[in-house]
């Protein structure tokens, strides 16, 4: 597209004002303002600025009234981020009234407008109620009319008296969303994928209650998108309406758009065809909740006259870090062909960590982060929530700020949590008929319903509920003697380490075959559960007694919710999943879990060996996703065993791994992708040598720190005897207590310390103080 003098004196005047300089095929964007337009913006290439300048030029050079500008997003926050970016750009037309909203936000307005021409009434059931309230609102039998709770009842109706637990819920509401989204009729339900059982029952239960179980309709969020697509569609006057409202319709982040929404803004732009997509299907990460991506790829066959522009440059990263995620995407068959590359100077680094155990990512991720200058912004991203609270108590341990973008913060309720909180006040107090109701099912003494609710009726004491089981109710002589164990175990728990008891819980009391019944029969994720039970024992390590650990979750669940509040803190490091964390950008970024069943997940990796390629392709973009939001420094991180079970590298890990040699650009890649693979033996690598000599010889990364083993298996220090005077590099001045081969106690002013023995030696973190000579 030939530019005309004014254009070029736009551009001119907005560098000159703002400092935007345009590359060529940004300008071509810009100046694109008549007719269908799907520009393809690769990570870090200035979608979000072209997209504003494209705004401007309308109404500043065209003359467009701003009203008539309608710019869609998929997220309060990104419509928030263009009108200030906008305001930023723009600050002359800083009192316009550009059209910059959700997609909800626009089609509850048209939701809005649809009912009171019908005169219609409807309510909004979305939004949380607290607990006590609902309680209290069924207590005097009356409509809850909320989505949750109504999806429990009818729950619990369909099934007589079943409960959802709180994943269950989740999924449950995914899969609606999903149904929704990807405008499914309703004799496809069952096709959606859900955990839970007769789901499609119950979403049919749900609708009908949302229309004929009060005395006004009742709408979801969901709703808001379908009835929006279904108003448009049936009313021709409410089409013409909107359409005649808006000369110019864009919509960014669109590899994120439903069917149901690429529908409504199909609706909107028929009548002029000024469309604007910007998108990038190799960051198509929401497939699970309807998300459509083939309609990008299909976008020349909805619109022929559309132009197709690539934003190609990166100008976010390292030419390391753009290179080997142009190579790894390339994985891809279904996608555009783009050529992402940048200008940025060379010294990037992509390293890969292979721990010797889980347990030392932690440990690994906290060391590498100490130290850290302010200005230097740092991301740990991972695929599940489990992930964060062990990097939670290990970054608060060690004193580094974070802040935590999405974390769940259920994990403390979760009924897996509270079922081994339970088990341990067990431990202290066996007198409490209540107390084991709550965990009879789960414990290995196989006492029926009728035999704990005799043990009810006879209520508590001053003797133990085995002893009570034992003497007052019928039981099988094999119940005897099983009970009889368990209360010598409750007992002896009372002296285990918060560590040992849960393990005591899991494996000694039955906790985990109880775990692997329930997911046999109500079809409950195991690995999931027995995750919540692996954090759980992460979080105890270390901890002498069970108070200590139940004093521990409560600070940690208070810590979590103050989380977000420490975002702007200096130096904080942000923990975040691949998906939230697209968007974002850091200096420094650490993936961790890197194992194959986690990324890609055991049901990607079926799916694909027979033959279904569509969500391998998406974990191939979530894990793009990740590359892509380092600048400088990107560390790849794995481990060989967790729970004593070997552990296969991510398969993507090893792809990576596969782009040491040089890059496709010149040799931009040659030194980019560099390998540790960490042995047990800590202070030595290959051949005995010092690791960090090793490391340099055989060309290993010497980002961060070196990576940590199980334990510190060299000799302790002659100066670490206990009442030694020391200094460590944080908490200054100390005393010793005591040291050994894990661990090491140390009084310092501010308090008594336990310190990791591996950290503190490979770190040089505690240092002799020697004595003053008169």
């Amino acid at each position: 597209m030939n530019k005309h003098k004014s254009d070029e004196r736009f551009f001119e005047r907005k560098r000159r004002e703002a400092g935007v300089q345009l590359n060529e095929v940004q300008q071509q964007a810009v100046l694109h303002t008549e007719g269908p337009l799907l520009l393809l913006a690769s990570p870090g290439s200035g979608k979000t600025t072209t997209l504003m300048m494209r705004t401007g030029y309308l109404i500043a050079e065209k003359g467009v009234n701003p009203a008539r500008i309608k710019a869609v997003t998929f997220s309060r926050a990104s419509a928030r981020d263009m009108s200030e970016r906008f305001a930023a750009l723009f600050p002359e037309l800083s009192d316009t009234r550009v059209g910059f909203s959700t997609i909800h936000s626009f089609a509850f307005e048209v939701v809005r407008a649809y009912y009171r021409a019908r005169g219609e009434t409807y309510q909004l059931i979305e939004g949380e109620i607290e607990q006590e309230a609902e309680d209290e609102l069924r207590e005097a039998d009356l409509p809850i009319l909320h989505k949750k709770p109504i999806l429990r009842q009818l729950y619990r109706t369909m099934t007589g008296g079943g409960s959802l637990t709180e994943d269950q819920m989740d999924d449950l509401t995914t899969y609606i969303s999903y149904v929704k989204n990807k405008m499914l009729p309703e004799d496809r339900w069952n096709e959606a994928k859900c955990e839970l059982k007769d789901a499609d029952k119950l979403l049919r239960a749900y609708e009908q209650y949302k229309l004929r179980g009060t005395d006004r309709l009742l709408l979801d969020f969901d709703d808001m998108l379908t009835v929006c697509h279904r108003a448009l569609t049936e009313d021709p006057r409410l089409l013409r309406r909107y359409q005649h409202r808006y000369d110019y319709l864009m919509t960014d982040e669109s590899q994120d758009t439903s069917l149901v929404q690429f529908g409504i803004v199909g609706l909107l732009a028929a009548s002029h065809g000024n469309l604007c997509v910007v998108a990038d299907d190799d960051q198509s990460i929401y497939g699970w909740r309807g998300a459509e991506p083939q309609y990008l790829l299909d976008f020349k066959r909805h619109y022929p006259s559309a132009r197709l522009l690539k934003m190609e440059r990166n100008y976010r990263s390292a030419p390391e870090i753009v290179d080997a995620a142009a190579r790894f995407i390339r994985r891809n068959k279904n996608r555009y062909d783009k050529a992402m590359f940048t200008k940025n100077p060379t010294g990037g680094r992509i390293a890969l960590r292979m721990l010797a155990d889980y347990k030392a990512q932690a440990k690994y991720v906290t060391t590498a982060l100490e130290g850290t200058p302010p200005d230097v912004t740092s991301a740990v991203l991972y695929r599940n929530h489990t992930s964060a609270l062990v990097l939670v108590n290990a970054l608060d341990r060690a004193g580094i700020p974070f802040n935590l973008k999405d974390g769940d913060k259920r994990f403390f309720s979760h009924w897996v949590t509270q079922d081994v909180l339970n088990f341990m006040r067990m431990a202290f107090t066996d007198r409490r008929p209540e107390l084991l109701e709550r965990i009879y099912p789960k414990l290995a003494g196989y006492i029926t319903r009728e035999q704990m609710n005799a043990l009810l009726r006879i209520g508590g004491g001053q003797v133990s509920v085995f002893d009570t089981l034992i003497e007052q109710v019928p039981l099988k002589e094999y119940q005897v003697k099983q009970l009889r164990e368990n209360k010598d175990t409750f007992g002896r728990m009372q002296a285990m380490n918060a560590r040992q008891a849960i393990r005591t819980i899991r494996y000694n009391l039955g906790y985990e075959r109880a775990i692997e019944r329930l997911c046999e029969r109500f079809g409950f994720r195991q690995e999931m559960l027995l995750g919540v039970l692996n954090t759980l024992e992460d979080i105890a390590d270390g901890l002498e007694t069970m108070t200590d650990f139940a004093e521990r979750l409560k600070y940690l669940e208070t810590l979590l919710r103050s989380a977000r509040s420490r975002s702007r803190e200096p130096g904080a490091v942000t923990l975040s999943t691949f998906h939230s964390a697209k968007g974002l950008e850091f200096d420094r970024v650490y993936m961790i879990d890197l194992a194959d069943g986690v990324i890609p997940s055991n049901d990607d990796i079926r799916k694909y060996d027979k033959g279904d390629a569509a969500d391998m392709e998406e974990a191939v973009r979530l894990f793009y996703v990740g590359m892509t939001r380092a600048r400088r420094h990107l560390e790849l991180i794995c481990y060989q065993k967790k729970d004593g079970a070997a552990v296969k590298e991510s398969r993507f890990m090893t792809a990576v791994r596969s782009f040491g040699g040089a890059g496709e650009h010149g040799g931009a890649g040659a030194a980019a992708v560099t390998a540790d693979r960490v042995p047990r033996t800590a202070g030595a690598g290959a051949a005995g040598q010092p690791r960090a000599a090793a490391m340099a010889r055989s060309g290993g990364s010497a980002i961060g720190a070196p990576a940590i083993p199980d334990a510190w298996q060299g000799e302790l220090p002659a100066y670490l005897k206990a009442g030694a005077r020391v200094s460590h590099r944080t908490f200054g001045p100390g005393v010793v207590l005591s040291a050994d081969m894990e661990a090491i106690r140390v009084s310092f002013a501010e308090g008594d310390k336990k310190l990791l023995t591996q950290v503190c030696l490979e770190m040089g973190l505690l240092k002799p103080v020697k004595k003053r000579t008169t």
